[in-house]
């Protein structure tokens, strides 16, 4: 393992620096990085999956600025926006989920509400999907699989990579990520476990779960912090662009 722990260490050296988000790289965190905002980073960080290409083309296309306008005006202006499977209303419900849940709180403070208690994350992520689903009753697919429901069991479900992910650039403070927060020790990080990351950490031995789920980013981040115990989740970008580029 100690072969495997250089050889992340050298390519987290590599590749802390901002010339790793760029239209050449196109990640949805460089769009992030403009606004630095934590709700604008949460519509990025829920719209990042499929093409990466694709996922940086739409978020250029949406105009931030609408979260401070009226529901009536976010409605008219995005009427015609859609992605994947987000129809032009289901884009609108998002922006007015956001949009409310700025007025209700900060998204820092939802989330440690809820981790508080016994210093776990999933508990923060649970407090902030119900709080989501409070503040906006659409049921349709679109919006389903934007937020997400909580999951009933850790064994089956989905990785909530793209939470993950958000958290990452939220509590983390580097080249990369933002360190918005403070509220939320980086130690507590559970890592974004999408199909690059997953394939790639079963080739290096740091995953054995043949599943891609929930159970597995718990896993992988139990053995990450076998190499720093602080931070298990700064390996996050080196493995995911490892598996992005087949290098690994």
């Amino acid at each position: 393992m100690q072969n495997i722990k250089n050889r992340l260490e050298a390519e987290l050296l590599s590749r802390d620096n901002l010339q790793e988000l760029s239209y050449d790289k196109p990640d949805p965190l460089m769009v992030a990085q403009r606004y630095r905002d934590e709700y604008i980073s949460l519509l990025c960080a829920l719209f990042a999956y499929g093409n990466a290409k694709l996922i940086v083309k739409f978020l250029d296309s949406l105009d931030f600025n609408l979260l401070n306008s009226s529901e009536d005006v976010i409605e008219k202006k995005l009427a015609k926006h859609y992605y994947r499977f987000q129809k032009p209303q289901d884009v609108i419900d998002i922006f007015l989920t956001i949009k409310r849940l700025k007025e209700l709180d900060s998204i820092e403070n939802i989330v440690y509400s809820g981790y508080k208690k016994e210093q776990n994350l999933l508990d923060g992520l649970w407090n902030l999907i119900d709080t989501l689903r409070s503040v906006n009753p659409s049921n349709t697919h679109g919006f389903n699989f934007y937020f997400l429901n909580k999951a009933k069991k850790i064994t089956g479900a989905g990785t909530y990579k793209r939470y993950f992910m958000y958290f990452r650039w939220m509590v983390r403070k580097n080249s990369l990520d933002m360190g918005l927060w403070s509220k939320i020790d980086k130690k507590d990080l559970i890592m974004p476990l999408d199909t690059h990351t997953f394939n790639v950490s079963r080739r290096l031995g740091l995953l054995e779960r043949k599943s891609c789920d929930l159970k597995a980013a718990l896993e992988l981040t139990q053995t990450l912090k076998t190499f720093d115990s602080l931070d298990p989740v700064k390996y996050d970008f080196a493995l995911y662009r490892l598996g992005q580029e087949s290098l690994a």
